[in-house]
């Protein structure tokens, strides 16, 4: 990176920022509270205000969200009559699945080769860390330009709609004219990427019963129909030989134009076992940026170790299905439970439940932020131009901001490329990539206020 005042002021920063982060990490704030303690959430949260506080923040609050979960937000005045950026992050993480197959402690941040490991390290406490290192080095180099509003939510990674719903309710609390969403990530180290789309996902939860209780498998095996056998039939329906997702009444095919990604790089990047095909038809960007995919979440049926010789009389399934931009989360769930219900075989009793869907979401990248950030990105990173990808995530908020606030523009970047292994053991995140992209928002944000 060149030198410059506000990168040499990050990269002075950057002990602090690993000291911060390791005490963010530290809280076990997974919004599944029938799993993991409510007060580690609420630690979080009260952590997130204490250092917008410390930053000059004023107006700070810990909103009580519809969902039962936190959400924190504070405004730091800029000069008068400049414009309004919103910084968005959250504190929850995902579940460390299982723990002793991390290599170092989920919940303590750990160095090692040149990374730093622990839930939610990239996604997304790292994006929180990401914005205060942008506004302190701004600070200490001038000023921040332009008024800033921070928000960081509490069950983004849940998908419960809480934040969403809050500010339904209350319109005028993150209005803004640019947004900047720290929840993505580069398409790889060292490129600087924004991502312009976001798929959205829908879940449903499958339930097939077909006998009153479990029965011996000798004595009624052949004839006694098999919940789990069902539910097995349902599931292998949603994909077609290939692996593509097959739902009825929803249209497949569709093309990604932009980056592409090399299919021997997503295979190292996916780390696919050698062998093992990668599943549908068409390019890599084409299956994960611009088509539906379902995934099975997870089965309830009897562990291996201790199973008994039984034909299972229920049996049920969390299913996910992610859908690109311009297709509609909500009729993608009707079409999904529909054809749950019409593939159950045997006269089975079927109940599908919707628990949780967001909207797909596509930028507009015309706008004067992305313009401002491009150039941002081009100090941040020297000989790089900034790329457009997409994501196969959902992050429901995005649509819910461009409906309340249509002239704002948005823009998405973030910590999470592909060596971060967000959602799997192992979690990381770059130093160096915290420091570019920290320097990136900051130059961001001068060159969005000086128009």
């Amino acid at each position: 990176m060149s030198s410059n005042p506000v990168a040499e002021t990050v990269a002075a920063l950057l002990p602090r920022a690993k000291a911060e982060l390791a005490e963010l990490v530290a809280f076990k704030s997974v919004a599944d509270f029938a799993q993991f303690p409510k007060s580690e959430s609420e630690g979080a949260a009260k952590w997130v205000a204490d250092a917008l506080r410390a930053e000059d923040f004023v107006d700070v609050a810990v909103l009580d969200t519809p969902d039962g979960t936190q959400s924190v937000y504070g405004y730091l005045p800029g000069p008068e009559g400049a414009e309004t950026v919103l910084l968005y992050a959250h504190y929850d993480v995902q579940p460390p699945l299982d723990e002793a197959a991390w290599t170092t402690p989920p919940f303590e941040l750990t160095e090692r080769n040149g990374r730093w490991y622990g839930r939610g390290a990239a996604d997304c406490k790292g994006g929180l860390i990401m914005h205060l290192l942008a506004l302190r080095a701004l600070k200490a180099n001038g000023g921040v330009p332009v008024n800033v509003k921070v928000i960081a939510e509490g069950s983004e990674e849940m998908g419960t709609g809480g934040l969403e719903r809050y500010a339904e309710q209350h319109p005028e609390l993150l209005a803004a004219d640019a947004i900047v969403i720290g929840d993505t990530g580069n398409f790889r180290v060292g490129l600087p990427t924004v991502t312009t789309t976001l798929r959205g996902m829908t879940l449903v939860r499958v339930q097939i019963d077909t006998l009153q209780g479990n029965l011996h498998s000798g004595q009624f095996g052949g004839a006694a129909p098999d919940a789990l056998a069902a539910l097995i039939r349902v599931l292998d329906s949603l994909r077609a030989e290939d692996g593509s997702t097959t739902v009825d009444g929803l249209a497949p095919a569709a093309a990604w134009e932009g980056l592409e990604y090399d299919e021997a790089q997503f295979r190292a990047d996916a780390k696919v076992l050698d062998g093992v095909e990668l599943i549908g038809d068409g390019s890599v960007a084409d299956r994960i940026w611009a088509r539906p995919a379902v995934t099975v979440l997870g089965i309830d049926c009897p562990p291996v170790v201790g199973a008994t010789p039984s034909v299972q009389a229920g049996a049920r399934a969390l299913v996910s299905l992610r859908v690109p931009p311009g297709m509609d989360a909500a009729e993608a769930n009707k079409l999904l439970q529909a054809h749950l219900e019409a593939h159950t075989p045997w006269g089975a009793r079927v109940r599908t439940e919707a628990v949780g869907q967001g909207q797909p979401f596509r930028a507009d990248t015309t706008s004067p932020a992305y313009r401002a950030m491009a150039d941002a990105m081009a100090v941040a990173y020297p000989g790089e131009t900034m790329q457009y990808a997409g994501q196969g995530g959902s992050i429901p908020l995005c649509n819910t901001l461009a409906g309340l606030y249509p002239r704002a523009e948005i823009l998405l970047i973030g910590l999470s490329e592909p060596e971060a292994q967000i959602h799997a053991v192992d979690e990381s995140v770059s130093p160096e990539e915290l420091e570019r992209l920290s320097v990136a928002e900051a130059l961001f944000l001068r060159n969005y206020a000086a128009g």
